[in-house]
């Protein structure tokens, strides 16, 4: 599936020559659009000036619409392991470009050669998230095989970086199912270095460990990805800090993305939306405050989920409902972000009548996104896609939800009597469980 993925990208890595001796990218005419290859791997590499020599993501900077009420000095927009990943491909495609010029190697445009560097790792990387999965699977193969053969992978593993951040989040589960939480906690918190939400995982987990009575291990755990998370960030947080910062401050400042809650409501039901009016460059106050309520609302419910359901559910299961969460109350649901649900969905729920039908909506996703681009469907049309393939993601939780609440239904804990992902929890009693007691009635 992954040499599939990569042959459908192939059409944005061509070259033509607009005007004789001058070889450049052929994006013209909307091609990435048109034949569904865009990846922002080839497009930052000059929008972030990898394309540079010499520059250092967030110590370089440039200016973003001058001269205009939008005009913004910008950096990489990607948390610092990401960003870092970016620089090391651009310094081996500039090092392929120097064995070039002195005849050792074929002459390639540098961005081409960037894109096939980044997408090699991407490859490694996601073949990382199978084993792993297999691994944490018990010996069922029904997972890795939803892993590797998932729709999703086809259509968005080489559309950014997310697959590094996920194969460390699947390794930090791994790490915890051997009982070894404090490398779980390193894993972890690189992944969070790359990209947030391998951070979220840590909720799930520390309820879990609240409920059998061991914090004391959820907080080793706690302490591995502060340590390691801190370890990648803090010299950049020294010498470039305004860089460093700009991802943070990006994320809060940009408005609500075409395909989020805020957007769809607004437009379907004709309302102004919970920020309207925002002066050019101002950051949307209320929905950011709106986002993170919902989102710790349902990371409350779900910690409440783990504390009353009638046994200790599964770590997978949590974990997969709370990134969940924060994708429908984030204002930013971009479409390579449902590879972070694949191998938590193929482990909390490994039915392939339920999830290869979310999977196949969820990717065909891609193709009403790459027709807006270029204004060839409505816009009604494309977030009525993007609704159903909310609902779709929707009925999953539903499942999930209803597994752990009815154990013997669940398709992991048939195979076996006992939690393959429980780690330092397993065969541990629980101390601390919450459900209302139901008063006796008194014969009158």
């Amino acid at each position: 599936m992954v040499i599939v993925s990569l042959v459908q990208r192939l059409p944005c890595t061509e070259s033509y020559q607009p005007t004789p001796g001058v070889v450049e990218l052929n994006w013209s005419n909307e091609r990435p659009f048109t034949y569904y290859c865009y990846s922002d791997v080839i497009a930052l590499y000059g929008a972030d000036q990898f394309d540079q020599p010499g520059n250092f993501p967030y110590k370089t900077s440039w200016v973003e619409n001058p001269g205009t009420p939008l005009r913004q000095v910008h950096y990489v927009e990607y948390p610092v392991l990401t960003g870092l990943f970016m620089w090391a491909g651009a310094q081996l495609a500039g090092g392929y470009a120097d064995l070039a010029r002195d005849g050792v190697v074929p002459e390639r445009l540098p961005v081409v050669v960037y894109f096939y560097l980044i997408a090699f790792w991407l490859l490694i990387a996601w073949l990382v998230v199978v084993w792993a999965v297999a691994r944490l699977a018990g010996g069922d193969l029904r997972p890795a095989l939803l892993v590797a053969l998932s729709p999703l992978v086809l259509a968005q593993l080489f559309t950014n970086f997310d697959a590094p951040a996920v194969a460390l989040a699947t390794g930090g589960l791994l790490a915890w199912s051997r009982r070894k939480p404090v490398l779980a906690g390193v894993l972890l918190g690189l992944g969070g270095a790359a990209k947030l939400y391998p951070l979220l995982l840590l909720i799930p987990l520390l309820a879990l460990c609240l409920r059998a009575g061991k914090l004391r291990v959820g907080m080793r755990t706690l302490a591995g990805a502060a340590g390691s998370w801190l370890v990648v960030n803090l010299p950049i947080v020294l010498l470039f800090p305004t860089g460093w910062s700009f991802f943070y401050r990006f994320s809060a400042d940009r408005g609500p993305g075409l395909e989020s809650l805020y957007n769809i409501v607004s437009y379907f039901t004709g309302w102004s939306g919970i920020d309207p009016n925002l002066a050019p460059g101002q950051a949307p106050a209320v929905v950011n405050a709106v986002s993170t309520v919902l989102f710790v609302g349902a990371c409350l419910l779900v910690c409440l989920i783990a504390l009353n359901a009638p046994i200790r559910p599964r770590l997978p299961q949590l974990g997969l409902l709370v990134v969940v969460a924060f994708l429908l109350t984030n204002k930013i649901y971009s479409p390579q972000y449902s590879l972070w649900l694949v191998p938590l969905a193929a482990l909390a729920v490994p039915r392939w009548r339920l999830l290869i039908p979310w999977m196949t909506i969820d990717a065909l996703v891609w193709v009403p996104t790459m027709l807006n681009q270029r204004s060839a469907i409505s816009l009604s049309f494309f977030l009525a896609v993007v609704v159903v393939r909310d609902l779709a993601l929707l009925i999953v939780c539903a499942f999930v939800v209803r597994d752990i609440y009815r154990p013997k239904v669940d398709p992991v804990r048939q195979g076996a009597s006992a939690d393959p992902c429980a780690g330092p929890l397993e065969g541990e009693p629980d101390r601390f469980v919450w459900r209302r007691r139901r008063p006796a009635l008194v014969a009158g």
